[in-house]
Protein backbone atom coordinates (compact mmCIF):
# COMPACT_ATOMS: atom_id res chain seq x y z
CA UNK A 1 0.00 0.00 0.00
CA UNK A 2 2.89 2.31 -0.11
CA UNK A 3 1.18 3.48 -3.42
CA UNK A 4 -1.75 5.04 -1.75
CA UNK A 5 -1.96 9.20 -1.77
CA UNK A 6 0.22 10.78 1.18
CA UNK A 7 -1.96 11.68 4.70
CA UNK A 8 -3.42 15.03 5.09
CA UNK A 9 -0.55 16.20 7.09
CA UNK A 10 1.96 14.58 4.37
CA UNK A 11 -0.35 16.91 1.66
CA UNK A 12 0.13 19.61 4.07
CA UNK A 13 4.06 19.23 4.16
CA UNK A 14 4.46 18.84 0.15
CA UNK A 15 2.24 22.27 0.14
CA UNK A 16 4.86 23.92 2.05
CA UNK A 17 8.01 22.81 0.27
CA UNK A 18 5.94 23.81 -3.18
CA UNK A 19 5.56 26.88 -1.44
CA UNK A 20 9.69 26.75 -1.08
CA UNK A 21 10.17 26.07 -4.97
CA UNK A 22 10.62 22.71 -3.94
CA UNK A 23 9.71 21.07 -7.29
CA UNK A 24 10.62 17.09 -6.55
CA UNK A 25 7.63 18.22 -3.49
CA UNK A 26 5.19 19.87 -6.10
CA UNK A 27 5.61 16.13 -8.75
CA UNK A 28 4.96 14.30 -5.42
CA UNK A 29 2.06 16.42 -5.11
CA UNK A 30 0.52 16.06 -8.59
CA UNK A 31 0.89 12.54 -8.47
CA UNK A 32 -0.84 12.04 -5.43
CA UNK A 33 -3.33 14.53 -5.61
CA UNK A 34 -3.79 14.74 -9.73
CA UNK A 35 -6.69 12.01 -10.05
CA UNK A 36 -8.86 13.35 -7.51
CA UNK A 37 -8.26 17.11 -8.61
CA UNK A 38 -9.39 15.91 -12.38
CA UNK A 39 -11.92 13.76 -11.35
CA UNK A 40 -13.52 16.39 -9.89
CA UNK A 41 -13.18 18.93 -12.55
CA UNK A 42 -14.41 16.41 -15.25
CA UNK A 43 -17.72 15.93 -12.75
CA UNK A 44 -18.35 19.74 -13.10
CA UNK A 45 -17.27 20.31 -16.99
CA UNK A 46 -18.30 16.89 -18.08
CA UNK A 47 -15.87 17.74 -21.37
CA UNK A 48 -12.39 15.44 -21.21
CA UNK A 49 -10.61 17.71 -22.90
CA UNK A 50 -11.46 21.01 -21.27
CA UNK A 51 -11.42 19.41 -18.19
CA UNK A 52 -7.91 18.08 -19.10
CA UNK A 53 -6.93 22.12 -19.29
CA UNK A 54 -8.49 23.21 -16.22
CA UNK A 55 -6.59 20.35 -14.35
CA UNK A 56 -2.98 21.54 -16.08
CA UNK A 57 -4.22 25.62 -15.03
CA UNK A 58 -5.21 24.00 -11.44
CA UNK A 59 -1.82 23.04 -10.62
CA UNK A 60 0.05 26.10 -12.01
CA UNK A 61 -1.97 27.89 -9.68
CA UNK A 62 -1.48 26.18 -7.16
CA UNK A 63 2.42 25.92 -7.82
CA UNK A 64 2.24 30.11 -7.89
CA UNK A 65 0.06 30.22 -4.88
CA UNK A 66 1.41 27.79 -2.69
CA UNK A 67 2.21 30.27 0.22
CA UNK A 68 -1.34 31.12 0.65
CA UNK A 69 -2.31 27.73 1.99
CA UNK A 70 -2.75 28.27 5.64
CA UNK A 71 -3.13 24.31 7.46
CA UNK A 72 -5.24 26.05 10.68
CA UNK A 73 -8.21 27.14 7.78
CA UNK A 74 -8.54 23.63 6.04
CA UNK A 75 -7.14 20.44 5.15
CA UNK A 76 -4.59 20.73 2.18
CA UNK A 77 -6.90 18.56 0.07
CA UNK A 78 -9.75 20.79 0.73
CA UNK A 79 -7.59 23.88 -0.32
CA UNK A 80 -6.43 21.92 -3.83
CA UNK A 81 -10.26 20.92 -4.58
CA UNK A 82 -11.54 24.16 -3.80
CA UNK A 83 -8.79 26.04 -6.24
CA UNK A 84 -10.27 23.02 -8.50
CA UNK A 85 -14.12 23.51 -7.88
CA UNK A 86 -13.86 27.16 -8.41
CA UNK A 87 -11.16 26.80 -11.71
CA UNK A 88 -14.26 24.59 -13.59
CA UNK A 89 -16.94 26.73 -12.50
CA UNK A 90 -15.34 29.92 -14.52
CA UNK A 91 -14.68 27.81 -17.02
CA UNK A 92 -18.40 26.66 -17.20
CA UNK A 93 -19.02 30.42 -17.00
CA UNK A 94 -17.02 31.42 -19.50
CA UNK A 95 -17.92 28.74 -22.31
CA UNK A 96 -21.61 30.06 -21.42
CA UNK A 97 -20.98 33.45 -21.99
CA UNK A 98 -18.85 32.66 -24.99
CA UNK A 99 -22.32 30.79 -26.40
CA UNK A 100 -24.29 33.48 -25.42
CA UNK A 101 -21.88 35.88 -27.27
CA UNK A 102 -21.81 33.71 -30.64
CA UNK A 103 -25.43 33.41 -30.81
CA UNK A 104 -25.97 37.29 -30.48
CA UNK A 105 -23.43 38.26 -33.18
CA UNK A 106 -24.96 35.46 -35.28
CA UNK A 107 -28.40 36.66 -34.84
CA UNK A 108 -27.00 40.28 -35.53
CA UNK A 109 -24.55 39.67 -38.48
CA UNK A 110 -27.12 37.21 -40.21
CA UNK A 111 -28.56 39.18 -43.09
CA UNK A 112 -32.58 38.97 -42.56
CA UNK A 113 -34.34 37.75 -45.57
CA UNK A 114 -36.31 39.45 -47.64
CA UNK A 115 -38.20 39.34 -50.50
CA UNK A 116 -36.59 41.87 -53.30
CA UNK A 117 -39.25 41.88 -55.82
CA UNK A 118 -41.79 42.71 -53.24
CA UNK A 119 -40.12 45.49 -51.85
CA UNK A 120 -39.57 46.65 -55.35
CA UNK A 121 -42.82 46.43 -56.34
CA UNK A 122 -43.72 48.15 -52.95
CA UNK A 123 -41.44 50.99 -53.31
CA UNK A 124 -42.95 51.54 -57.35
CA UNK A 125 -46.63 51.48 -55.76
CA UNK A 126 -45.77 54.05 -53.14
CA UNK A 127 -43.98 56.11 -55.45
CA UNK A 128 -46.94 56.36 -58.21
CA UNK A 129 -48.95 56.70 -54.82
CA UNK A 130 -46.94 59.85 -54.19
CA UNK A 131 -46.77 60.84 -57.81
CA UNK A 132 -50.72 60.83 -57.81
CA UNK A 133 -51.27 62.77 -54.71
CA UNK A 134 -48.36 65.26 -55.72
CA UNK A 135 -50.54 66.19 -59.04
CA UNK A 136 -53.71 66.99 -56.47
CA UNK A 137 -51.51 69.88 -54.69
CA UNK A 138 -52.16 73.27 -56.16
CA UNK A 139 -49.20 74.87 -58.70
CA UNK A 140 -48.29 77.06 -55.34
CA UNK A 141 -48.33 74.11 -52.88
CA UNK A 142 -46.54 71.65 -55.36
CA UNK A 143 -43.73 74.00 -55.72
CA UNK A 144 -42.71 74.61 -52.14
CA UNK A 145 -43.41 71.06 -51.36
CA UNK A 146 -40.80 69.95 -54.30
CA UNK A 147 -38.39 72.35 -53.79
CA UNK A 148 -38.58 71.30 -50.36
CA UNK A 149 -37.95 67.98 -49.98
CA UNK A 150 -36.99 66.86 -53.29
CA UNK A 151 -35.31 69.62 -53.53
CA UNK A 152 -33.65 69.49 -50.23
CA UNK A 153 -34.19 73.16 -49.74
CA UNK A 154 -34.79 74.73 -46.19
CA UNK A 155 -38.22 76.89 -45.59
CA UNK A 156 -36.15 80.09 -46.08
CA UNK A 157 -34.81 79.25 -49.04
CA UNK A 158 -37.66 78.40 -49.78
CA UNK A 159 -39.10 81.43 -49.81
CA UNK A 160 -36.22 83.31 -51.08
CA UNK A 161 -36.52 81.15 -54.38
CA UNK A 162 -40.09 81.65 -54.65
CA UNK A 163 -39.93 85.65 -53.96
CA UNK A 164 -42.59 84.87 -50.88
CA UNK A 165 -42.44 85.75 -46.85
CA UNK A 166 -41.12 82.68 -44.79
CA UNK A 167 -44.65 82.30 -43.40
CA UNK A 168 -46.33 81.80 -46.83
CA UNK A 169 -43.57 79.40 -47.77
CA UNK A 170 -44.29 77.35 -44.27
CA UNK A 171 -47.84 77.03 -44.82
CA UNK A 172 -47.58 76.30 -48.84
CA UNK A 173 -45.47 73.23 -47.10
CA UNK A 174 -47.61 72.44 -44.44
CA UNK A 175 -50.87 72.69 -46.46
CA UNK A 176 -49.29 70.32 -49.17
CA UNK A 177 -47.83 67.93 -47.04
CA UNK A 178 -51.43 67.45 -45.32
CA UNK A 179 -53.09 67.29 -48.72
CA UNK A 180 -50.76 64.61 -49.39
CA UNK A 181 -50.98 62.76 -46.16
CA UNK A 182 -54.78 62.83 -46.69
CA UNK A 183 -54.96 61.08 -49.78
CA UNK A 184 -51.56 58.97 -49.43
CA UNK A 185 -53.31 58.06 -45.98
CA UNK A 186 -56.12 57.22 -47.19
CA UNK A 187 -55.21 54.52 -50.05
CA UNK A 188 -53.61 52.38 -47.81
Amino acid sequence: MGDMAPAGHDLADLLAAVSRGEQVAFSRLYDATAPRVHGLVLRVLTDPAQSEEVTQEVFLEIWRTATKFDPSRGSALGWLLTIAHRRAVDRVRASSAARARDATYERQATPTSYDSTAETVTARLDAERVRGAMALLTDMQREAVELAYFGGRTHTEVAETLGIPLGTAKSRIRDGLNRLRDHIGGDR
